[in-house]
């Protein structure tokens, strides 16, 4: 084979991989976290619980890097100081192949041979179980096989028969979205899913605003930001005040320091609710 012939056989080699990474939490969590990775995605629910992310594909379609490893750094890369965990599913011409990432633990990765042979421990199958808290019993024995030579199941069909397991756990990914399929093709087919998000870097007041996005949306929210907190930042304040008075008059420094650390915590209270409402009202301009 020819120089030039060569080349193209190896670009559509690279051409026809692909790859998800599937986050064990909802879209408005993963958003931030997936900014961070500066490339350029497509975000969408993926079951209750459950986010698929959709990548370019340029990091092995125009580079040399293999898709495995690009997925395996991806995935780290979302799941370290995140409480949810990463499923990174990739494929190419010749293998196909699941890695997990969760925090900081050590990263876990599955392969099969294009004709669906498996390459990899069962001891790697079970972790996969118990880290994406799957049933023990019954999702573990759904698991086994995939672990077992299948003359009839190639790779993509391993792949298949592991997100059948997935959905029992509440994964449920866009129709026509699945392994298989070159990066192209999948960013296309998520593009039409309901509640796809374009994930783009655009520097780090964008990520930080929507990190705290997420954080008032969740349980802390009505005491950062609203009537709540304002109110909150009003009792820290006159209470730190007269304590403050008081610790002076008594010659108590302990006492006037927790005071002043009451009317300092008021005085931010009020500050980021205003710095976040003039925020607000700038974006929606």
């Amino acid at each position: 084979m020819s120089s030039d012939a060569s080349e193209r056989a190896s670009a559509s080699e690279r051409a026809a991989a692909g790859a998800l990474l599937l986050c064990r939490a909802e879209p408005d969590v993963v958003e931030p976290a997936a900014r961070l990775l500066r490339e350029r995605m497509l975000l969408a629910p993926a079951g209750r619980g459950w986010s698929v992310l959709v990548p370019e594909g340029k990091p092995w379609v125009h580079g040399d890097e293999p898709v495995d490893r690009v997925l395996a750094g991806w995935a780290t890369a979302l799941a370290v100081g995140s409480t949810w965990p990463v499923l990174a599913l990739w494929w190419d011409s010749d293998r196909s192949g699941c890695t997990l990432a969760a925090g900081f633990r050590r990263t876990v990765e599955y392969v099969w041979l294009a004709n669906g042979t498996p390459v990899g421990e069962d001891e790697a199958l079970r972790t996969f179980a118990a880290r994406l808290g799957l049933d023990p019993v019954l999702d573990l024995q759904s698991l086994e096989p995939l672990g077992r030579p299948d003359t009839e199941a190639d790779a993509r069909a391993r792949l298949l028969a592991l997100l059948a397991v997935l959905t029992r756990a509440g994964v449920a990914l866009p129709t026509g979205l699945g392994p298989g399929e070159p990066a192209d093709r999948l960013r296309a087919v998520a593009g039409t899913a309901r509640g796809v998000r374009e994930i783009e870097w655009s520097g780090w007041r964008d990520v930080v605003r929507a990190e705290l996005d997420v954080v008032e949306r969740g349980r802390l929210g009505p005491w950062l930001r609203g009537p709540r907190a304002r109110a909150l930042a009003v009792a820290q304040m006159a209470a730190g005040l007269p304590l403050v008075a008081w610790a002076v008059r008594r010659r108590s420094g302990g006492w006037a320091v927790a005071g002043a650390l009451l009317m300092v915590h008021g005085s931010l209270g009020f500050a980021y609710d205003r710095v976040r409402a003039a925020d607000a009202g700038a974006g929606r301009g």
